[in-house]
């Protein structure tokens, strides 16, 4: 049996370089994070090499020409969807806060992806390079089932079965 390629699969980015200046274009999202430059595919059919030392972040957006920066930044009340609530402090002392998948594993090597607060914002989803951070603060675990003690669902077993 022949083992099938990954499909390659490029999405509609902003790259928000440290000094502010956007980069727009298309990036492959399945090799963020392995190699040290982003290979990004311009709106002219360039390919530019950018290093991800020089990134702050990268929104992934649904309109290359609407603004991409979510216009909020912090959630007004407890976020509704699983994972990790987190506050993030950029090294210019920006703040921002969002939801991150609960493992991180994946956070350790190169960055996170993260959900913004604004999901009416035309950013879908943004990825921070652990190197432009300077804090990174958990404000909560969302999504976790509370257990029931172990006492009082053993009791509940045993009357049934006792009757």
């Amino acid at each position: 049996m022949k083992a099938k390629n990954p499909a390659s699969t490029h999405k509609r980015v902003v790259i928000e370089l440290l000094d502010a200046k956007p980069l727009r274009g298309f990036l492959n999202p399945a090799r963020l994070g392995q190699t040290e430059a982003l290979d990004l595919l311009t709106p002219d059919g360039e390919h530019e090499e950018v290093l991800l030392s020089r990134v702050r972040a990268i929104y992934f957006v649904r309109d290359l020409e609407k603004d991409f920066a979510p216009s909020r930044t912090l959630f007004l009340s407890r976020p509704k969807m699983d994972g990790l609530w987190v506050k993030l402090k950029f090294r210019d002392g920006a703040v921002l806060e969002g939801v991150i998948p609960n493992d991180l594993l994946t956070f350790l090597d190169t960055g996170l992806h993260m959900t913004t607060p604004d999901f009416n914002s035309n950013t879908d989803r943004i990825f921070v390079p652990r190197s432009a951070l300077a804090e990174l603060t958990v404000l909560g675990v969302v999504g976790i089932a509370r257990r029931k003690p172990a006492a009082a669902a053993a009791g509940a077993q045993t009357r049934l079965f006792n009757e």
